[in-house]
């Protein structure tokens, strides 16, 4: 690189480090060097500004006229009947809706950018328009106003409250952190610490059934968040559930790192983190084998450590006979709406902030996460606490959610560069794990891979590709609702959820699997269940939580999810 392109890129970087600025800038460059495309864009535009002016007099008359423009059915920001009713606020929210939609359809048929090129403008464009919604401002938000006269001002006061209480953590919360605690609220599943080393500690769960099956369920989670996002509240824990179908179940609770470990390889998060859970639940239970789950990253990682233990020795022999993925990447070609945060500007600037604190904040990556979904995730809150004066809802989901963690500098900058921009887990010997060159195609375990429709992280279309990857029978399943919500799904009557499943071919593409799969009311845990039991075979007397061999560390939920 020359060096008038390595000081334009350090510019770019200081100027734009997240990349906002550039992507919109492109996108209005692209248009005025399309005169005549831009001419067609006006007219449109005209077109929909006279339709939205006849809109407004035949409603000032008191004629019925339907809105020119809908809102989108998910977008509940003017589902209160006044923004229909009242000809002022309808009128008002129909040329909040016209603009955004004819900037958004502008943006994503911007000529001469690629496709990554339109996607970004259009992201961070409508990251301020949903910023300018009149609904989050409070002389344009009737429900808020009336909601101010109905109560006599009560709901500003307790809106300031709350905005004082929101500047003061730092973030607009989710819910309040004093309503929950780990391991009196959440987490609380009986078992112990049976493992610890400098990256985790593996819990065994207390049987709660007299009799378990022979092979045991040991579950990889991310260390991107903490593990009890699987053991919630009595009632939405998958840990309790499958203890009381009689399964002999083991967990991985990471430690949150700290600058010492900057150094620590992705490479270390395998060999003593994978392995060493697969190595405790098989000694620990004594079946020699288990049956390994992996939830999103932890699942990334499980399939890097099952082509490591293919490769290292006859697959048939290896310590993982069949696995599970839950919401798990590892084709990142179209990794989702995350990619508008990733690509070389980006990266090299985390990059540098990691090198200098090492570690990425876990804030720092919610923030992230929170901004690809911002009207639900950001604005709903704002509106609802600062302008409504509601208090924070006590849920379990949203408090794990507001439970952050810390990325090692070397791990993730390494995950960011060789997964997320150079995509080499999908080619062959590409990578290698301790000196030991990967293939996914060497993985001929069965597997049981799930994905989420509305997963805005690890897209279900893209977690399917593990189908074309892995050798092995693969039973994939698509479950409604998102990255979080589709997992934790207990089954409940009525049905809240959804799912489909069935088998996949190496050959498959999404639609012949669709073609092949119809819809089925409910929890996909049971199917799971199904699959799994004669798996893991015979029952045999439950197990000990602890042994003299293996005594107890630590009561669970152990030491390292309680650290901040």
């Amino acid at each position: 690189m020359s060096s008038t392109a390595s000081a334009s890129s350090f510019l770019e970087r200081a100027l734009d480090p997240y990349g906002m600025m550039t992507p919109v800038l492109h996108a209005q460059l692209a248009w005025l060097a399309h005169p005549r495309e831009l001419a067609d864009l006006g007219a449109q535009f005209a077109g929909l500004a006279l339709e939205l002016q006849r809109h407004a007099w035949l409603r000032a008359a008191g004629l019925p006229s339907a809105d020119p423009v809908e809102p989108h059915p998910d977008d509940q920001r003017f589902a209160d009947p006044v923004w229909r009713e009242h000809v002022a606020w309808d009128l008002l929210k129909e040329g909040y809706l016209a603009f955004t939609h004819h900037v958004q359809d502008a943006l994503y048929r911007t000529p001469g950018l690629s496709e990554k090129q339109r996607r970004q403008a259009a992201f961070w464009w409508r990251k301020w328009l949903n910023a300018a919604a009149p609904t989050n401002f409070l002389w344009t938000n009737p429900v808020a106003l009336r909601k101010a006269v109905e109560t006599g001002g009560a709901s500003l006061a307790a809106g300031w409250r709350n905005f004082l209480a929101d500047f003061e953590a730092g973030t607009v919360r989710l819910t309040d952190p004093r309503d929950f605690h780990v391991g009196k609220d959440l987490a609380t599943a009986p078992g112990a610490v049976v493992f610890r080393n400098r990256l985790l500690e593996v819990i065994h769960y207390r049987a709660t059934r007299d009799r378990v099956h022979r092979i045991p369920v040991a579950i990889a989670t991310p260390w991107i968040n903490k593990f009890y996002i699987l053991d919630l509240a009595e009632g939405r824990s998958l840990v309790r559930f499958l203890l009381d179908r009689g399964f002999d179940v083991y967990i991985a609770s990471w430690k949150n790192p700290t600058p010492e470990m900057r150094d620590v390889t992705f490479d270390a998060y395998i060999e003593d983190g994978i392995a060493k859970l697969v190595e405790t639940a098989s000694r620990v239970s004594g079946s020699g084998e288990v049956h390994a789950v992996g939830y999103c990253l932890g699942g990334t990682a499980l399939a890097m450590y099952l082509a490591w233990a293919n490769a290292r020795a006859a697959p048939l022999h290896a310590p993982v006979p069949h696995w599970t993925l839950f919401t798990t990447l590892v084709d990142f070609a179209s990794p989702g709406d995350i990619e508008v945060f990733l690509d070389e500007s980006t990266v090299a600037h985390l990059a540098e902030a990691m090198a200098r604190k090492g570690y990425l904040d876990g804030k720092e990556m919610a923030a992230a996460f929170r901004l690809l979904r911002s009207n639900s995730l950001i604005w709903q809150y704002v509106v609802r606490g600062w302008l409504y004066g509601e208090a924070p809802r006590p849920l379990d989901v949203l408090f794990w959610n507001m439970d952050t963690t810390r990325m090692p500098a070397a791990m993730h900058t390494w995950y960011l560069r060789e997964l997320y921009l150079a995509n080499r887990l999908v080619e062959p010997d590409a990578l290698a794990i301790a000196g030991t060159p990967i293939d996914l195609g060497r993985i001929a375990q069965p597997l049981y891979a799930v994905g989420c429709q509305d997963d805005h992280i690890a897209p279900w279309k893209q977690t399917f590709r593990i189908a074309n990857f892995a050798a092995g029978p693969k039973r994939y399943v698509r479950s409604s609702a998102g990255h979080v919500l589709g997992i934790v799904n207990p089954p409940v009557t009525p049905a809240k959820r959804s799912f489909r499943a069935g088998e996949a071919r190496i050959t498959d593409t999404v639609e012949s699997w669709l073609a092949r799969t119809t819809e089925t009311p409910g929890s996909w845990w049971e199917d799971w269940v199904a699959w799994l039991a004669p798996l893991c075979g015979e029952m045999v007397p439950a197990r000990p939580v602890a042994t003299a061999s293996h005594p107890a560390l630590a009561a669970a939920p152990g030491a390292y999810v309680l650290e901040t």
